[in-house]
């Protein structure tokens, strides 16, 4: 499969790539059932699997971006689309985007990747037979391709595909600040406010923060500095973002990868954008002109958008598993 993406011509804006499908499918509905997986430090991940799992089949893992879950338009349309190609597909909620509040005062960020790797190699213990495939967006991209240049040739996955990450994550915040009149920002703060107050009083037992002073914030990076970095043992925003950026890892991963970015991404900074520079030989570059932030929707009949994630993902998965059939 070519992995050059074409966009629809009646959806060449980004702006319109990025927001509108969502929209596209108001009633989509994913058949899952939850798990609570206990980790280390006695909290939990909720995992969502696609229901009809099949014994031996591939497991494929998702992760959403910031502030998603399991009724993400692009997560709920990966998951059905996986499953449908014979994957047994599991959603990992990071801590605190589950359905419950999760019981410690950290929650989750960019750089954060313990937590994928206990889902991965609990998932190994459990399905040694399966092999193990994972794509991320947006944020989950840069936990995921983080992971996977830190594991180098230990990684236990046997393919990896990335989606819109912000490799780059300062420069990325200062786009997102300012892109599209302020509305990216604060549709996500208001989200992250949403879901930090739910567990407010577990944050205070480590940091001075108020009900008040919490739905005062109006600005990401304010939020990263104040909350995110100390919340997570940074020393401040600046700190994070050079931490977690998962842009140093590109040229360390060894699991076949493919790394999906659209240059007119309205979130994500020029900085961002990887290239073959950056990148190791595991790495296949799939970037196009256009495409938006986690859009990529293809087609000439604009009451039948097409999802090409859909189709370009799971192809790719399963070319690697026939791959790996022949050895």
């Amino acid at each position: 499969m070519d992995y050059s993406f074409k966009g629809a011509w009646w959806m060449r804006n980004r702006h319109v790539q990025t927001i509108l499908p969502r929209f596209f499918r108001p009633f989509q509905k994913v058949p899952v059932y939850f798990e609570e997986l206990t980790t280390p430090d006695g909290d939990f991940l909720e995992l969502a699997w696609a229901k009809n799992k099949k014994p031996s089949a591939p497991i494929a893992i998702i992760l959403h971006g910031l502030e998603g879950n399991i009724n993400s338009f692009y997560a709920k349309g990966m998951l059905n689309a996986l499953s449908k190609k014979g994957f047994n597909a599991v959603l990992m909620h990071f801590r605190n985007c589950s359905r419950a509040p999760n019981k410690l005062a950290r929650a989750y960020h960019s750089g954060e990747t313990s937590d994928l790797s206990f889902l991965i190699k609990t998932l190994k213990q459990r399905y040694a037979d399966s092999p193990l495939y994972a794509v991320g967006f947006s944020l989950g991209g840069n936990v995921l391709a983080k992971y996977l240049g830190e594991q180098r040739h230990t990684c236990k996955l046997s393919g990896a595909a990335v989606i819109s990450a912000p490799y780059h994550l300062s420069s990325s915040c200062q786009v997102i600040r300012s892109s599209c009149y302020g509305l990216y920002q604060k549709y996500l703060l208001d989200r992250m406010k949403k879901s930090f107050s739910r567990k407010l009083p577990t944050i205070q037992s480590v940091l001075p923060l108020d009900k008040v002073t919490l739905n005062n914030f109006n600005d990401l990076w304010q939020f990263d500095n104040q909350i995110t970095a100390p919340l997570h043992g940074f020393d401040n925003a600046e700190d994070y973002y050079h931490q977690a950026s998962a842009q140093p890892y590109l040229k360390h991963i060894q699991t076949p990868t493919l790394l999906i970015h659209a240059k007119d991404d309205p979130m994500l900074s020029v900085q961002a954008i990887p290239h073959e520079a950056q990148v190791s030989s595991a790495v296949t570059l799939a970037v196009s002109e256009r495409g938006g932030h986690v859009g990529f929707i293809s087609g000439v009949n604009p009451f039948k958008p097409f999802f090409w994630l859909e189709q370009a993902v799971p192809h790719y998965f399963t070319t690697l598993a026939n791959m790996d059939k022949k050895i």
